[in-house]
């Protein structure tokens, strides 16, 4: 659980260090690429803790962890492009997001 909950944090800085800029239009992009990069800092700094940990003590594998995270950031990013970037969640993502799960059910299934 330590694991996800860094994930899903660490997702939440990572969209936003990405996707902030899309909206903000009138920022020179060197200004956005050096927010962006502060942004990121703080998503490595709970990123790499929570691979490590996911590998070491929870005993996942590098596909596990990937997938985990792929899975988590759709999660992540499609409330942000609903609410922040006031984007239509549409029929054909929601299918797309049903196919990542069930490649995210296969990796976990024993």
């Amino acid at each position: 659980m330590r694991t996800f909950s860094l994930l899903v944090v660490s997702n939440v800085f990572m969209t936003f260090a990405w996707y902030w800029h899309l909206k903000e239009k009138g920022i020179p992009l060197w200004k956005a690429i050096l927010i962006s990069w502060v942004i990121a800092f703080f998503e490595y700094c709970l990123t790499v803790p929570a691979n490590r940990m996911g590998y070491i003590i929870d005993g996942l594998n590098g596909f596990q962890l990937k997938i985990m995270q792929e899975a988590i950031t759709i999660v992540v990013f499609s409330v942000f492009a609903v609410l922040y970037l006031k984007e239509p969640l549409e029929w054909k993502y929601l299918v797309s997001f049903a196919f990542l799960m069930g490649a995210v059910y296969f990796a976990f299934k024993k």
